[in-house]
């Protein structure tokens, strides 16, 4: 039985990473990749351009960037806390990169005779690679609904700078004394990414109180989004098709967590003519109203909208109300990435990324505006009183704004 011969690019990237690993990088020539992978080395260069663009395709192809999202999507059903995965997390990507350890010294050492293109290259590697990180850690977060002072873009840049740092260090110096050991590392990693570096001296009763009601800038409730953010977002998801644009539909018009609308099966909908209602059944189970008005537009009645829409195109027979390009039931870390690919190019006013969490902080915010009180919003949202003071206070800045600006309007 014949078998298929790998492509030239899969042979020349097998080469390649051979060549540096028993010679290193430095002393590997492009003809002899070329001579081992059985090709012309016009063939190298006609598909990688030059070394530097090799070495890109061999850490590509290596699992340090490629195929990240859905290894950490199979881990998302794995893990119990964020510490677990923290720490299995910090272990799986320092494996990889011990795989190519001449591969990691070039980046180092010769980052500076790579071409802008190949540089560029890298850095989009590493920003995608990071985005994967951090819609993970966001998943976790929200799971086990903590309070981070780093929303999670800025805790996965600074996870995978310290983990590429200690691998630098590892493998270009001996005998420091900067930790005992990789399990002292992850131990001393984890801990500083779950409780920070410097702990505030014992509180009072007082001030205690007083920071818990008041969340710190990134956490949920004081980061709601303005009526042109949310129509923009609304627009460019409906431009990607009839799922993104019922995702973006639900969370700005449900108010729903990432968590509860992954949960959402067709016998959770409920629509007729005078309403349109889900049954939430992860959580506090509730049963939540699909606002026909999101931000002063309004988007369909309460039979004919995106989510009715996607689900009558459907022709599957999955239960989940939301399903993936293969027809599964979406995750948690999919359902961010749809975020991730809807609010593409738009940031807040104050020029920040997007984060999925404001979806559900810009419709707390809405509805306390159109007059519904606390109690009766902490019956929808799932979230207890103390939990929505931070929002009542900012729906009563916007509304006082809003007068003001009436007020002005008519003098």
């Amino acid at each position: 039985m014949s078998r298929t011969r790998p492509s030239s690019r899969a042979r020349l990237i097998k080469a390649a990473l051979e060549l540096f690993t028993s010679q290193g990088v430095t002393e590997t020539t492009t003809r002899q990749i070329a001579e081992l992978a059985q090709v012309n080395e016009v063939t190298l260069f006609r598909q990688f351009g030059n070394k530097q663009g090799l070495i890109l395709a061999v850490i590509e192809d290596s699992a340090v960037f490629t195929h990240l999202g859905e290894s950490l999507t199979e881990q998302l059903q794995q893990t119990n806390n964020l510490a677990e995965a923290l720490k299995q997390y910090a272990n799986d990507r320092i494996q990889a990169l011990e795989k190519i350890p001449g591969l990691l010294r070039s980046v180092v050492g010769e980052a500076g005779r790579y071409t802008m293109e190949n540089r560029r290259a890298l850095g989009r590697g590493v920003t995608i690679a990071n985005r994967d990180v951090a819609r993970y850690l966001a998943t976790l977060i929200e799971r086990e609904q903590l309070h981070p002072y780093l929303p999670p873009e800025k805790l996965a840049s600074l996870l995978n700078g310290m983990l590429f740092g200690y691998l630098v260090i590892e493998l270009t110096s001996e005998f420091h004394q900067l930790w005992d050991d990789r399990e002292d590392f992850l131990n001393s990693l984890v801990e500083l990414c779950l409780h920070g570096a410097v702990v505030q001296e014992e509180l009072t009763a007082d001030t205690a109180q007083a920071q818990r009601a008041t969340p710190h800038p990134c956490q949920p409730g004081v980061a709601d989004l303005p009526a042109f953010v949310v129509s923009s977002i609304l627009q460019q998801a409906k431009q990607q098709g009839l799922r993104n644009y019922a995702l973006a539909y639900v969370l700005f018009a449900a108010g729903l967590s990432p968590q509860e609308i992954v949960a959402l099966e067709r016998g959770h909908h409920i629509s007729n003519p005078q309403q349109h209602l889900l049954q939430v059944t992860q959580g506090a189970v509730r049963q939540v109203p699909v606002n026909q008005w999101i931000m002063g537009k309004r988007y369909g009645s309460y039979t004919r909208n995106p989510l009715s829409q996607w689900l009558k195109n459907r022709k599957d027979n999955q239960s989940a109300i939301f399903i993936n390009d293969a027809a599964q039931p979406m995750s948690e870390l999919e359902l961010r990435s749809a975020w991730q690919e809807f609010t593409s190019g738009l940031l807040t006013p104050e020029e920040q990324p997007l984060l999925i969490e404001q979806a559900r902080q810009t419709w707390c915010v809405e509805m306390l505006m159109k007059g519904i009180d606390l109690e009766d919003l902490s019956i929808l949202s799932g979230w207890d009183a103390t939990q929505l003071q931070p929002y009542a206070r900012r729906a009563r800045e916007k509304a006082a704004l809003e007068r003001a600006l009436r007020l002005d309007q008519k003098s």
